[in-house]
């Protein structure tokens, strides 16, 4: 949290909201109370990142370097399914934000689906 410029004092204090936030869902009058915090929490966090400006670029170092992450995993893996079912091309490079149908070809390769005879399912074929 240090190198996103949040401070230790700051750091106590939204441990603390999220246990109570956490506990206050135990006790069902409390329950109300502890999503609605939790929510302005989130929301607080979501701001604090717009202000810190934390960009895809640093996001994508920080979760690999701290959390052993490939931020560009997910994305990858998105495009392919959308690939495996059919979709229109137009559509994956909308979702991938791609200009370049070749890359997003490249992102959304499908994987060819096994045969059953490459699985050992189809029956051999009598040689006489």
């Amino acid at each position: 949290m240090l190198r996103l410029g949040v401070g230790s004092t700051m750091t106590r204090s939204i441990g603390t909201l999220e246990i109570a936030g956490a506990l206050g869902h135990w006790f069902k009058p409390l329950a109300v109370a502890a999503a609605a915090g939790l929510t302005l929490l989130l929301i607080g966090a979501v701001g604090f990142h717009l202000r810190a400006r934390l960009g895809y670029d640093r996001a994508r170092v920080l979760l690999e370097k701290y959390a052993g992450l490939d931020l560009h995993q997910p994305r990858h893996s998105a495009a392919t399914h959308l690939g495996e079912a059919e979709v229109p091309l137009q559509l994956i490079m909308g979702k991938t934000r791609h200009k370049n149908p070749r890359a997003a070809m490249a992102t959304s390769n499908p994987v060819p689906k096994p045969s059953p005879r490459s699985l050992g399912l189809a029956p051999r074929r009598r040689t006489h």
